[in-house]
Formats: C-alpha cells, sequence, structure tokens
C-alpha cells in the first residue's frame, strides 16, 4: 500500500479542520456565524425588492454567497457587494463565482464595519441582535434618504419596518424591510 493516501487523508483531515476553525475564530469575533438564509427566506427577501433596482445593494455578511447570488439574478442593474470576513465561506462564494459567473457581484473579504454605506441603495443583512444594534446608528447616519434595509429574524430595534412578513416556515421567520427616511436639505 502506498503512503500517498493515508497522506492524502491526513491533509484532508487538516484543510477540514483548518476550516472550521476559521469559522469559530470568525464566529468569536463577530458574534455572527456564516448561516445561511433558507431558500423560502431568499425568496420573501427578494419579493420586497424591485427586479429594476439601480445603484449598489451591500449583503453584509454575505457568508456562503446564497442571498448574494439570488440578489444578482433578481437584481442585474444593480451592482451587489457583499462583505464575508471568514475566508472559508468567502472562498466558497469566490469559487461559485469563478464556476458561475455574476457580472454585477462584488464579493469582498472583509469587515463592513470599515466599509461606507453612503452609496447604497439598499442594505441586505440576517445579522444578530447585537450587530444589529451597532449598525442601526450607521444606517441613520450614513444610508441616503430613501434607501432600504432588508433583515431577517432579527429586526432593527428602534426602527419602524414599512413592510414585514412572518413566513410559515418551521421557524416563522419575520422578514422585515425599512426605509431610510428621506434627509432634510442642508441649510445655508
Amino acid at each position: 500500500m502506498s503512503a500517498t493516501g493515508p497522506l492524502l487523508l491526513m491533509l484532508l483531515w487538516a484543510v477540514l479542520l483548518v476550516g472550521v476553525l476559521s469559522i469559530v475564530v470568525s464566529t468569536l469575533r463577530t458574534g455572527a456565524p456564516p448561516m445561511p438564509s433558507s431558500p423560502r427566506v431568499r425568496r420573501a427577501l427578494l419579493a420586497m425588492l424591485p427586479r429594476d433596482m439601480h445603484g449598489t445593494v451591500l449583503d453584509l455578511g454575505s457568508g456562503w454567497g446564497d442571498v448574494a447570488f439570488d440578489l444578482a439574478d433578481h437584481c442585474p442593474q444593480a451592482r451587489i457587494v457583499a462583505y464575508e470576513l471568514s475566508w472559508l465561506p468567502w472562498l466558497f462564494s469566490r469559487l461559485r463565482q469563478r464556476l458561475f459567473p455574476r457580472g454585477n457581484l462584488t464579493l469582498l473579504r472583509g469587515d463592513f464595519f470599515s466599509a461606507s454605506f453612503r452609496e447604497a441603495a439598499c442594505v441586505v443583512c440576517y445579522l444578530s441582535p447585537g450587530i444589529m444594534t451597532r449598525l442601526a446608528p450607521r444606517f441613520a447616519a450614513e444610508l441616503p434618504g430613501g434607501a432600504r434595509i432588508l433583515s431577517h429574524t432579527f429586526g432593527l430595534r428602534g426602527w419602524t419596518p414599512v413592510r414585514g412578513v412572518r413566513l410559515t416556515d418551521l421557524y416563522r421567520t419575520p422578514v422585515y424591510l425599512y426605509e431610510v427616511p428621506p434627509r432634510a436639505p442642508p441649510h445655508e
């Protein structure tokens, strides 16, 4: 028997272990694991966005990329920018983009807290309550008037959704649509 078989198996286990550890570390760092959104939830999110949406749509914490790819297909005239901090889900998304490219999708590995939200027409997120609480003042300060915020499972405390649905799935998942109020013109 060749030594290549056991060596290859050990290498695969090492890669798997490093991948799992990277997810654990990024989850501890961010407070949110890269959890996929179910197809039913993704359909509900997309139903709240017009297909002719223009501008930049941010997917904060894109995980394995399911929502980002669906957004790119649903809103072909929009520029989709997906942020993911954990390298294994980000690499998976990059591989998927390489195999099934979407010209309007950009996958960024990085912390969305260091990104600007000023040009976003829409933000999509499935993040923990603590992260949503941290994001709420940034949304209020940076997003332009009329920008949309789509979230599922966890809402924005202190914000009133303009639309909300509760799905009939196992978890009765809530999906929220918020809109940033119009900005007052600057005083001169």
